[in-house]
């Protein structure tokens, strides 16, 4: 909270604020029309409506040159000043708006209004009252409308904050989510690495130079915000050649990405558990092994990513147990950075296994 003598105290070296000053100029402009139409209507003295204007005219636009630009020059428009330096400031400025402004109407008038700048008079007594009066009616309608601004600017300021604490927020969970799938792929690779050592030491020796190349390339990539199609259907590539070195002539693979669509950035990582649970479930508890085919298409605004096997298909159940963080994650992320706009299904392909498909809109 803004302390006391932070309101209190100008700040120099600042602009005038003169687009501030042009939109209160313009709302005493309104308040001269109705003091006008006030003292000729309800308590004039016969004096025409034109006559009343230019003088309310006149006394209005020096005390508010006095009140508001001292206001302004010397505060600000941020800057609540003092009630009793306001105070002061209105006691000078309507008395001097008042004498001097009834003086300038009577020189354009080409007359002595001495009734309304004689001080003692009973006319000016009572125009001084009327002008302190309209003078505080504007001061507190400017008053509102100030702290209505400052509410709002708060209220804007504390928004941007809490949208900020969120995005920081959905970040570390997105962090927390694709930090969670990388040792999941890990995990999974040294089990089966621990298996060839005592089988065929020679393919294990192939498989972890595999794996050490395949971790060189996603060092960066799989730390990124995000990444292209490009860069993850290489990292994909790369991927299923570590896993064809453990499956052999069981595995193969391809790749179907339109060159139109090479650039388009998504999450990184957001294919590999889709293939790896092809694999453990689709295609490893096989005899013969089968096919992965990994494709990319953009309809309506919508991208489309599917991994397709044509292993055991779904209805034979999980090929093994497993920790389950693949699918999981992958709709938590999506549902983190797209919402309801995102998907993420798995269902029976056409000619036998399985397919998973994710759609998520083109950006």
């Amino acid at each position: 909270m803004t302390d006391t003598a932070t309101l209190d105290s100008p700040r120099p070296g600042r602009r005038f604020p003169w687009r501030r000053f042009a939109t209160d100029a313009c709302w005493m402009l309104v308040l001269v029309v109705i003091c006008a139409v006030v003292i000729t209507w309800s308590f004039g003295d016969g004096t025409g409506f034109g006559i009343n204007l230019l003088v309310s005219a006149c006394i209005g636009t020096i005390a508010f040159a006095i009140i508001d630009g001292v206001r302004l020059a010397f505060w600000g428009e941020k800057v609540r000043p003092h009630w009793l330096a306001f105070a002061a400031l209105i006691a000078v400025g309507v008395p001097v708006g008042q004498i001097a402004g009834a003086r300038l109407a009577g020189w354009l008038l080409g007359r002595e209004l001495t009734g309304l700048h004689t001080l003692g008079s009973s006319r000016t007594t009572g125009m001084l009252v009327f002008t302190l009066l309209a003078t505080g009616a504007v001061t507190l309608f400017f008053a509102s409308r100030d702290r209505l601004a400052r509410a709002e600017a708060a209220a804007a300021e504390e928004r941007a904050r809490a949208e900020a604490v969120e995005r920081q927020a959905l970040q570390a969970q997105l962090q927390l989510l694709q930090a969670q799938i990388e040792p999941h792929m890990l995990f999974n690779t040294l089990a089966n690495l621990q298996g060839l050592i005592a089988l065929d030491p020679q393919r294990a020796q192939q498989m972890l130079d595999q794996l050490i190349q395949y971790l060189r390339a996603t060092l960066s990539s799989s730390r990124a915000q995000r990444t292209t199609l490009a860069q993850e259907f290489a990292l994909l590539e790369a991927y299923l050649g570590l896993m064809s070195v453990r499956m052999g002539a069981r595995l193969s693979y391809g790749f179907d990405l339109p060159d139109a669509l090479r650039a388009v950035e998504i999450p990184p990582m957001l294919l590999q558990p889709l293939v790896e649970n092809a694999i453990a479930h689709g295609l490893e508890p096989t005899i013969d092994g089968g096919h992965i085919h990994v494709c990319a298409r953009c309809e309506d605004k919508l991208l489309t990513l599917s991994v397709a096997d044509n292993g055991r298909g779904l209805a034979a159940g999980p090929g093994k147990a497993g920790t389950s963080l693949g699918l999981s994650n992958t709709r938590a992320r999506l549902d983190v950075l797209f919402g309801a706009r995102a998907s993420v299904t798995l269902q029976p392909a056409d000619t036998g296994g399985a397919v998973a498909r994710i759609t998520i809109p083109l950006e």
